[in-house]
């Protein structure tokens, strides 16, 4: 009898993967769920009340939209200044008084060695809107992918007046949300 290869092929995947099941495999699903259930337990979130940790996780979603964001912008205006200016972009692309403040506000935190630092790059020390203005002031770098500044200002400075509500423990009303949501998928499109 002539077996299908097609089919062959797609029997032993499930076979594959029926035994790799028998094995207690850890699924990526699974130890995310696993960590999250720890990282709850250990913060006694079940003491507090229901009604706002349902609020405040709903706002975790959002936060975790713009914080993933935010982190893409700066990794993608480090490496858009590193592969124009060099080694040396942060002194050379960036204006002195945000060199300054994140300079500052790293020194300040590195007096806090008991806590985790935010980041191990100059850039991460800097506030949102300030990557704009990086932005502004380096434009004909990043002209290939913003082809308007106004428009990158206007979704950096709405997110960023959204994060600012959600860090201070506010909510946001769903066109806020919609909105968050729209901009982020309009870098995206735009720039990549």
């Amino acid at each position: 009898m002539k077996t299908d290869p097609l089919y062959s092929f797609v029997f032993r995947g499930i076979l594959t993967e029926e035994a790799l099941d028998k094995t207690e495999r850890i699924k990526k699903s699974k130890a995310r769920d696993e960590t999250f259930i720890e990282i709850h337990n250990s913060l006694g979130i079940d003491e507090l009340d229901e009604e706002l940790v349902v609020n405040a996780q709903k706002m975790a979603i959002v936060y975790t939209a713009i914080c993933a964001f935010e982190n893409t912008i700066r990794a993608f205006v480090s490496k858009k200044l590193l592969e124009t200016k060099g080694e040396n972009w942060w002194t050379i692309a960036v204006s002195e008084k945000i060199r300054q403040k994140a300079e500052s506000r790293r020194l300040e935190e590195s007096k806090i060695r008991w806590h985790t630092p935010r980041g191990d790059t100059i850039i991460n020390y800097t506030e949102f809107g300030d990557l704009i203005s990086i932005i502004r002031n380096n434009i004909t770098e990043f002209e290939p992918h913003i082809n308007s500044i106004e428009w990158a200002e206007q979704i950096i400075k709405t997110l960023e007046r959204s994060r600012n509500v959600i860090m201070h423990s506010g909510e946001l009303v769903n066109h806020d949300i919609e909105r968050i949501g729209m901009y982020i998928r309009d870098w995206i499109n735009q720039v990549g």
